[in-house]
């Protein structure tokens, strides 16, 4: 199996940055699958609904996922030099948990980033348990 990048495709700032980040790191037919939860077999993938649309998720050719600012780690992880460098930085404890918190800003604040619309606000329950 490929590698999953899944992202809520009902936000429009998540395609937006979603589209941007593949663009700039996918080159060839090995790179990872990026695509939006509402057109993937998420069962198939072992992948929750729920989790998807309140972060987003990094499938790996093994099964394991991580999210969030993880997530985005593990994709950089899985290219070279550089990218590699970076995402291996962002799993170091003081980075990994700055990072974190950056993703709960913008996730919690998604509706508001450049290509975001209302659409893309969380439910109140989940804003709350990103805050």
């Amino acid at each position: 199996m490929r590698p999953h990048l899944i992202f809520d495709g009902d936000c429009g700032f998540c395609t937006t940055s979603a589209t941007w980040f593949a663009d700039r790191l996918n080159r060839d037919a090995s790179d990872p699958v990026v695509a939006a939860w509402q057109h993937l077999d998420l069962a198939t993938l072992g992948v929750d609904p729920e989790r998807c649309n309140r972060e987003v998720v990094w499938v790996a050719a093994d099964g394991t996922q991580a999210g969030g600012a993880q997530a985005f780690a593990a994709w950089l992880k899985h290219r070279s030099g550089p990218r590699r460098l970076l995402g291996t930085q962002l799993t170091l404890p003081v980075v990994r948990r700055l990072a974190g918190l950056a993703y709960q800003v913008i996730a919690h604040n998604r509706y508001r980033m450049p290509g975001g619309t209302p659409a893309c606000a969380l439910p109140p329950r989940q804003r709350a348990d990103h805050a």
